[in-house]
């Protein structure tokens, strides 16, 4: 498994060149910063934006290499961090990606056809209906088992996650989420107990097919509450972040939180980016 150093070393390399705020910011100046930094971005916000998403990405396919790849040799993953430090390391990484993706997809195309007749997976978990309710409500559990054994993991207390301890904790019976200003991070015991590192992209991809056309719930959830945002697991090291810049504590937030994602979205999210067997649609694929 890729460790705590491997992840902020691929980090600091990614992203050594890109705006980083200053520290001591609040979340509005913080906010203020990055639109900013957006719009003085050469190419402007969609330039700035697709520039995360590629690095984001990188990330994510250097660290999976690392625990199961080709750098899980010293030498070759020093090598590759070298490289993508500079625009032209990360080209070449990507065009070789590509190659290899290619290769891949052929393999994947004659292996596919030997497969049993798949099955849509069913949802991870149920989540408990009093747990909910006390999300709901505002009602934190504080810290609890579970994420007291995420905590204690080495990765985590490598990079210093948790050294101050979230305002808010939820605990359900299959992880827990966190609540600061503007986000609520959502862990899943089953994701950190694998590792985390390669779940990031498969539960956006999970997120955009729940909102999409074809939600494993069965019927279409409530529209998405206006100003809610998702974003990658990567910063909180978590299974999925949700972003707002609005009231966390209006009800009908909340209740939208409770009632349709942490019981309806989120286990048939977990279910299908759990399984190992699933392959999102190449489509859902492209936007995440």
């Amino acid at each position: 498994m890729a460790s705590d150093l491997d992840t902020v070393r691929v980090l600091r390399a990614l992203f050594n060149d890109m705006p980083q705020a200053p520290q001591g910011l609040t979340q509005q100046e913080t906010m203020a910063w990055v639109q900013q930094a957006m719009s003085e971005y050469e190419g402007g916000e969609t330039a700035y934006a697709i520039e995360h998403i590629t690095r984001n990405s990188l990330l994510d396919l250097v660290l999976r290499m690392r625990e199961d790849g080709p750098y899980r040799d010293d030498a070759a993953f020093d090598q590759v961090v070298e490289q993508v430090s500079t625009p032209d390391g990360r080209k070449q990484f990507m065009d070789w990606c590509i190659t290899a993706r290619k290769s891949v997809d052929a393999t994947a195309r004659l292996l596919n056809r030997a497969k049993p007749a798949w099955s849509e997976p069913g949802p991870f978990f149920e989540a408990d209906a009093d747990e909910v309710e006390r999300f709901v409500a505002g009602d934190a559990s504080g810290q609890g088992p579970l994420f007291a054994e995420y905590a204690e993991r080495d990765d985590v207390r490598g990079i210093g996650l948790l050294e101050q301890v979230p305002e808010r904790i939820y605990e359900f019976d299959w992880g827990f989420v966190t609540e600061e200003p503007g986000a609520w991070s959502f862990y899943v015991a089953e994701v950190w107990r694998r590792g985390t590192v390669g779940y990031f992209e498969r539960f956006l991809s999970a997120w955009l097919l729940e909102t999409g056309a074809s939600p494993a719930t069965g019927a279409v959830p409530p529209p998405v509450p206006f100003g809610l945002e998702t974003g990658h697991g990567i910063e909180s090291f978590s299974a999925l972040r949700l972003l707002t810049d609005g009231d966390m504590a209006d009800p009908a937030l909340r209740r939208w939180l409770g009632e349709v994602f942490i019981t309806l979205m989120l286990p048939a999210m977990a279910g299908r980016a759990l399984d190992e067997d699933y392959d999102f649609p190449l489509a859902v694929q492209a936007q995440a």
